[in-house]
């Protein structure tokens, strides 16, 4: 799935798998939770590979590229440079109560990292 924009709103649609960039390294990604904050406090949500520039200060999930807010943004720590959406970029919890307000309905993971995420919740 990708996220796109329609008429104001955010909307989810499906797209190809994402293929990082050759550029892009394993070694500087991991699976992190996706949470697209442009609509309120609660919006579409994954759980997918994150790829982090040499540096760490920009993210990039499946095409879009992220920016920390700094600390600036409302229930949001990242926004999406060409877009300007905000973001929540994390760490996936354990418990999976991923979602500002608990629990995890709605959270799709990705395929590419669905065994290593359900390996990481055994563990």
């Amino acid at each position: 799935m990708n996220y796109g924009r329609k008429a104001g709103k955010t909307e989810v649609r499906e797209t190809e798998a994402f293929q990082a960039p050759e550029e892009f390294k394993a070694s500087r990604s991991r699976i992190m939770y996706v949470e697209d904050k442009s609509s309120g406090l609660e919006g579409p949500a994954r759980i997918g590979r994150v790829f982090f520039s040499k540096t760490g200060k920009t993210l990039y999930y499946r095409g879009r590229t992220f920016q920390s807010l700094k600390g600036n943004g409302f229930k949001a720590n990242y926004i999406d440079v060409e877009s300007g959406e905000q973001f929540w970029i994390s760490g996936p919890r354990k418990d999976q109560n991923d979602r500002l307000y608990g629990g995890n309905q709605g959270v799709e993971v990705d395929d590419d990292v669905r065994a290593e995420y359900q390996e990481y919740l055994r563990t």
